[in-house]
This record gives C-alpha cells, structure tokens and sequence, in this order.
C-alpha cells in the first residue's frame, strides 16, 4: 500500500459531532515542508475537546508528529480520540513529558546545609582530583628517571624562562616596596620606645620568613598560574590535547611535568631574589628613617636572623610552586571547549592558587612556630 501524504479531514457523523480525521505520513520526512500548513489545517479543524479524533489511519507516525498534534490540543488527550495500539507510546512520552514539567519543584527544607553540602562535595571533588593529577605527575616522573630519552627538556627550560627569568622584574619592585613600607612603618613604632636596632630583626624575619615567600608566590599565581591555565584552556577549545592523545602523546609528560618541575626550582629562585630585593628597600628606608647605615643594617642581619628561616622561606617557595602548578593545570584541563569556560576557570585558578598558598603558609607557620627564633 503507498504511503500518501499528510492530510487533515474534518466530517460529521450523523449524531452531529465533529470528526477529524487524520490519514498518511506523519513523521519528520513528510512534515519536512508541509509542517506550517498541516498545523494551520488543524487548528482550523476546531477545538479539540468537543471533536471526535480520529488517528486511526495514519501509515506513519513519529514523536515529531505526534508533538505537532499534541500542540494543538492544547498539550492535553482529547476526551474522544481513536488512536492505533502501536501509536500509544508517542502521546503517552508527551504526556510524561508535561507532567514531569509541571510538577512543582519540592521546597529546600534546609537551604544552608544543602548549599554548605554542596560546597564541601565540590571542593572535595577537585581535590581527589588533584590528587589523581598528582599521582600521574609522580608515574610520569619516574618513568622520565628510567627513560631519559622522554625528558622534556625544551619545554622545561622554556618554562624557567617564563616563570623564572621573566618574574624578575615585577618580583623586584614589589619586594623593594614592600621592604620599605614595612621598614617606614616598623621605624615609627620603634622610635618611640627607642628600639631602633631591632628593626633588623623584624624586617630580617618577616620579609625572609613570610612576607618573601608569600608575595612572592602571589605573584607567581596570579601571573605564570593563570597563564598555565589559559595554555591548556585554549589547547582544550582547540582540540590540541584531543591530539595530542590521539597520537599516544601523554598530555601530563608533555604539558604539565616541565611546567611544574620549572615553577618548582624558579620559585624558590624567585623567593630568595624577592626577600634580598625587599631586604635592600627595607635598608633604604631604615637608613632614611633611623639613620642606620648599609653596612650596620647587613652586618646585623645573620645575627639577628638564624639560618634556618632561610631554608625555611625557601622550602616554602618549593612548596607554594607544586600547589600553583597543580592547581593551574587541574583548571586548565577541566575547561570545556568554549571561551565563558575559559574565562570562568582562568578566574577560578588565580583564586584557588593564591587561597592555596595563603592556608598552606598558615599550616606550615604552626608547624613550624617553634623553629628558627634562636
């Protein structure tokens, strides 16, 4: 039997009721190009309630058919409709379909714990996360040991030069200010009870203990993290790492091992040149303030700073350099193929990288409170 074209009756049956027949195809091959006449012809066919529908000789029907005469029924089964048993499953996917729709939205009894649950499942998801990155960066490494031949070592003195020689600058201006903002500040406090020459101590532990690692880091994330994360961000939204993997190509040896392992050495690079940098505005402000001399000032510093808050600032640089890299490239790799996404997750890495640093020297200023005053 050929398959006619759709088409819309509308007859009375000897009772005086109104019956609309349908007949043919009614599937998206046919409603293809007649969809808006077919859709005229049946709301031309009157309303739907007080009609007799009578469906019984469609050849072919479709979810698309079915929604075109489902709207104009006003998203309701008519009272009076014959319809074909194999042709139920189509109004009866509609019908789920509204009453899903229409259901009312069940009240949050408790929003605040639900929200606080939710934020404590994302954070724990990104660090599992970065946990599993940081695994993969471990096998890689010691895959690198075995096989030498795979040591990236472009990429990696590619990365020292981004990170490390390039951060100088910036990394200078800042320590020199900062040294002499808080010499200026300690230098009007000290005066006043006649302390001048612990202004050493002060600014000897305070900048090489904490304020040079930490402004230093800050630095690092917001300039060479983010950068990290929009690398990879863009390399997601052009396919680049789809490539990559394609070609058996392991993005974490490639890509993301040399990028940590060059912000992990020029990091604590960066920390002692920002401490030494501060240390020297700090002596310029003393020597402006106080009339202290260079040489008094450096002279006096080993005394007043022992050695181990060195190694300890610059134990901090190596620390604060793998929790910027991880995160960085975590967010990187999670970016979708799009440019708001890129956006959003080159945001959200500076935000991270720099909470991250601020929580871990705050974790390693109490474990290590009782190390480095004598």
């Amino acid at each position: 039997m050929p398959v006619r074209d759709p088409d819309v009756q509308v007859t009375v049956a000897g009772d005086g009721a109104r019956v609309v027949h349908l007949s043919g195809a009614w599937d998206i091959r046919a409603l293809e190009s007649r969809a808006a006449a077919l859709q005229s012809a049946l709301r031309d066919a009157g309303p739907a309630q007080v009609s007799l529908w009578d469906l019984t000789q469609i050849q072919r029907f479709d979810h698309i058919g079915a929604m075109l005469v489902w709207r104009t029924w006003g998203r309701c089964r008519p009272s009076r409709l014959q319809l074909n048993r194999e042709h139920e499953i189509f109004f009866g996917a509609c019908e789920s379909a509204e009453a899903v729709a229409s259901a009312p939205a069940a009240p949050d009894r408790f929003p605040l714990l639900l929200a606080l649950g939710r934020g404590v499942w994302a954070v724990s998801r990104h660090v599992l996360e970065i946990l599993e990155l940081f695994g993969q960066l471990l096998i890689d490494a010691a895959t690198v040991v075995r096989q030498p031949v795979l040591r990236p070592w472009r990429e990696f003195s590619a990365a020292i030069y981004k990170i490390g020689a390039q951060a100088l600058g910036i990394t200078a201006l800042v320590g020199f200010l900062i040294g002499v903002v808080l010499s200026y500040l300690s230098a009007e406090q000290l005066r006043l009870v006649g302390a001048d020459v612990f202004i050493v101590n002060i600014l000897g532990v305070g900048i090489v203990r904490e304020l040079g690692p930490v402004v230093c880091s800050i630095l690092v994330a917001g300039r060479s993290g983010s950068a990290i994360t929009a690398q990879l961000g863009v390399m997601r939204v052009t396919e680049e790492l789809d490539a990559l993997s394609v070609m058996g190509i392991s993005n974490t040896l490639r890509l993301i091992l040399p990028k940590m392992a060059a912000i992990a050495v020029a990091l604590p690079l960066l920390v002692l040149w920002t401490s030494g940098v501060a240390l020297v505005g700090g002596a310029v402000s003393a020597k402006a303030e106080l009339g202290m001399s260079f040489f008094q000032f450096f002279s006096a510093l080993p005394a007043a700073v022992p050695e181990v808050n060195l190694w300890l600032g610059v134990g901090k640089g190596v620390v604060f350099g793998v929790l910027i890299a991880l995160i960085a490239c975590h967010f990187g790799l999670r970016i979708q193929p799009n440019t708001e996404s890129l956006a959003a997750g080159t945001t959200r890495s500076v935000v991270t990288s720099i909470t991250a640093v601020i929580v871990a020297d705050a974790i390693i200023a109490v474990i290590f409170s009782d190390v480095g005053w004598s």
